[in-house]
């Protein structure tokens, strides 16, 4: 079968995100991950330390790849305009807490679980909190390049667009079509009204009332 011709990580990794969209992270266990993937618990933990690692690995393997986006933007400041990469960011960060949320949202029902998974994504430094960080730095490394006002709050910007992002995953579902925004136009709306309050030139920003 095609599947058994995938290497074990592969198959492990496929595994865990078609349970975790499932069933929830609470209720993907590694002997049911295994089990999916065709192998045994002890080969899942030859290739991942805990189902921490595993559905970090999940996040950053099978969906919108975001930190990617953002370490290569902050490592070139300066380049592609501002409104255009932050819509960028916006569209790939709306994608990725889309397909995120439904994975991690049972984790929430359950404070205890959610206690140890927070204290484990501490150890292998990772949480939902890095996407912020890494983006405060790209607005940061831009203030440096000049393109972003010297008293622009870079964190507070940071946190008002990753966090529209975030609630569009589920902030719509009981509108009267339960429907999100369409991607395209959302990202490029936040974007445009992020800068207004953070860019040095207004043309960068696109025309304003």
């Amino acid at each position: 079968m095609e599947s058994a011709q995938k290497p074990a990580r592969v198959r492990i990794l496929d595994a865990a995100h078609d349970l975790m969209l499932t069933v929830g992270l609470a209720r993907a266990t590694t002997k049911e991950i295994a089990k999916a993937a065709g192998c045994s618990e002890a080969a899942l933990y030859k290739y991942f330390e805990s189902k921490e690692e595993l559905f970090v690995r999940v996040l950053s393997e099978r969906l919108p790849r975001l930190t990617p986006l953002l370490s290569g933007l902050t490592a070139e400041p300066g380049t592609g305009t501002l409104e255009g990469n932050l819509t960028r960011i916006a569209r790939q960060a709306a994608l990725f807490y889309e397909q995120s949320f439904p994975i991690a949202a049972s984790l929430y029902a359950e404070a205890q679980l959610k206690r140890r998974h927070d204290d484990a994504l501490r150890k292998i430094g990772a949480g939902p909190h890095m996407p912020i960080e890494a983006l405060d730095a790209y607005l940061r490394a831009e203030r440096t390049a000049g393109r972003v006002r010297a008293d622009a709050d870079t964190f507070a910007a940071a946190s008002l667009l990753l966090g529209a992002c975030a609630q569009r995953a589920f902030a719509y579902d009981a509108t009267p079509d339960g429907r999100r925004p369409p991607v395209d136009d959302f990202a490029a709306r936040l974007a445009r009204t992020l800068l207004s309050g953070i860019s040095v030139a207004p043309d960068d920003a696109g025309p304003r009332p």
